[in-house]
């Protein structure tokens, strides 16, 4: 339908807004579903990081393990403050999914000599707080609570 007949055409505008009307909808029910998942795995992930975790680390400060928040993306043996082993000290590379997989699985697979002595067996545990500590990490994140405080 050309423009000329459309505007002579009493239907045309509300099959027009039916028909955004259903574009948007569909996108809500895409969308929304994907941001409430992802919404719950992250607490997913910080139930599991506070109980597999927090024993030894903290989000806001140094314990007996290095500070984590941050800690997806950032070079290993770095977080201020903290005393890492040598091993740790002198390791070059950057915390990523594949790398932090590896280091709760097997920390010696990863940096011998390192002094964390401890692993998380299930790969589904290991899968949620990877993706807590990248989300604590992101930029976005650290700004918004920056700004909280």
């Amino acid at each position: 339908m050309n423009e000329k007949q459309a505007s002579h055409n009493p239907t045309y505008p509300v099959a027009r807004v039916i028909g955004i009307a259903t574009a948007l909808l569909f996108l809500a029910l895409v969308v929304f579903p994907r941001i409430s998942r992802a919404a719950q795995s992250t607490d997913q992930g910080k139930q599991v990081f506070e109980k597999r975790c927090t024993g030894c680390h903290s989000l806001e400060r140094n314990k007996e393990g290095p500070i984590l928040k941050g800690v997806y993306g950032r070079h290993a043996g770095t977080a201020p403050g903290f005393n890492y082993s040598s091993a740790l000290k002198s390791a070059n590379f950057v915390w990523d999914e594949q790398r932090l997989d590896k280091w709760l699985t097997d920390t010696q697979s990863v940096v011998e000599d390192n002094n964390m002595d401890f692993h998380v067996p299930k790969a589904d545990e290991r899968t949620e707080i990877i993706r807590y500590l990248k989300e604590i990490s992101s930029p976005q994140k650290n700004a918004s609570n920056l700004q909280k405080q």
